[in-house]
Parts: structure tokens; sequence; C-alpha cells
């Protein structure tokens, strides 16, 4: 019975980010950057955090300087739990 009410439950929607492609000297695999901006809370500057994603590339197509959507998956290594969605822009 307990398995029944499992399958009926939705399964949570998944992480999806935008970053830039930093490092892509890995096989299958690049580094993005992520950049969000938030506001401090005392003195209402911009303040901005920068996050690094180990990121799933199948074919190998990205370079640095890449603009990427990234969506979190299942663990494929120690640090990769994220691949690539689509890319966004090309670098120059």
């Amino acid at each position: 019975m307990a398995d029944e009410t499992n399958e009926t439950q939705p399964r949570p929607r998944r992480k999806v980010r935008e970053g830039v492609v930093r490092s892509n000297k890995m096989d299958k695999t690049v580094v993005v950057d992520v950049v969000r901006r938030s506001s401090h809370p005392q003195y209402n500057k911009t303040v901005q955090h920068k996050s690094s994603y180990v990121v799933h590339d199948e074919e190998n197509t990205l370079r640095e300087g890449d603009k990427v959507r990234i969506v979190e998956t299942r663990p494929m290594s120690k640090t990769k739990r994220w691949r690539l969605a689509e890319i966004l822009e090309r670098a120059r």
C-alpha cells in the first residue's frame, strides 16, 4: 500500500540556472559560473554572489565564454550534479 501513495505524488521541480562556461578542459565536463544579484539588507546596494557548478556536456560542444542553461540531475560523479539544458549564446 505504501508504494501506491509514492507513485501518486508529483516529483519536485528540478532547479534551473543560467551561467557562463569558465572551463572546458575536462572530457564531457565543464565548469559553469552562475552570478546572482541581491540587494543588501541594510545598505540597499546590489551585491553579487558567484557559484560554480560542474556540468555534464555529453557532446563536448561548449567553449569558454558560452552562456548556457543548466538543470539539476542525478549525481554523475563526486562533484557533477548538473547537466546542460541548452546553449543560450555562443562566445565570440
